[in-house]
């Protein structure tokens, strides 16, 4: 396989708050003038965040790399002209106005974010049972130690028992609110 028909990642410049709107109007060109094989991929690196809404945690998406959008492509023919002229987009991120390829670790390193990003919002990999220690990380009772009694999977909370002022009080906190204890 040539180098030229090699599928590479390339980073395309969209007007900020437009990456959405680029990334849709791009997969109904490739749909459109049938490039999937040329164009397999088109990515928003996105972020998930917690925000405290009303009192309660809520899960919420952001780009991480704002002006941005990845693709992979295969630049032969027409490609560089279709993604050049996709509404918003004000070109490759290249020398000289030739787009660069990212290096095989920049992809790595940015699908790993993604993927470490994306796992953070759908709660704790971390399997929580009663009696382990752990640590309060999060809200009003953050670096306090309390030893968990009760564990609820399914709503992704634990009641842990935190000695505060001396007595033991019990203390529902969500996964993310806690890491065991070392």
């Amino acid at each position: 396989m040539s180098d030229t028909n090699e599928k590479k990642w390339y980073v395309v410049k969209a007007i900020s708050g437009k990456e959405k709107k680029v990334k849709e109007y791009l997969e109904s060109e490739i749909k459109r003038l049938n490039l999937q094989d040329l164009i397999p991929t088109v990515l928003i690196p996105t972020e998930k965040y917690f925000e405290v809404k009303n009192g309660k945690k809520v899960c919420k998406e952001r780009n991480y790399l704002p002006g941005y959008v990845l693709v992979e492509a295969v630049l032969v023919g027409e490609v560089v002209h279709v993604i050049k002229n996709v509404p918003n987009v004000l070109g490759f991120l290249g020398t000289n106005g030739e787009p660069d390829p990212l290096r095989p670790n920049e992809v790595k390193r940015i699908l790993g974010k993604m993927d470490e990003l994306q796992g953070m919002g759908a709660g704790s990999d971390v399997t929580f049972m009663v009696g382990q220690s752990v640590i309060v990380n999060d809200g009003p009772f953050s670096t306090f130690n309390g030893i968990i009694e009760e564990v609820n999977e399914e709503k992704k909370k634990l009641k842990a028992a935190v000695k505060i002022f001396g007595r033991k009080t019990p203390l529902e906190l969500s996964f993310f609110q806690v890491k065991l204890e070392s």
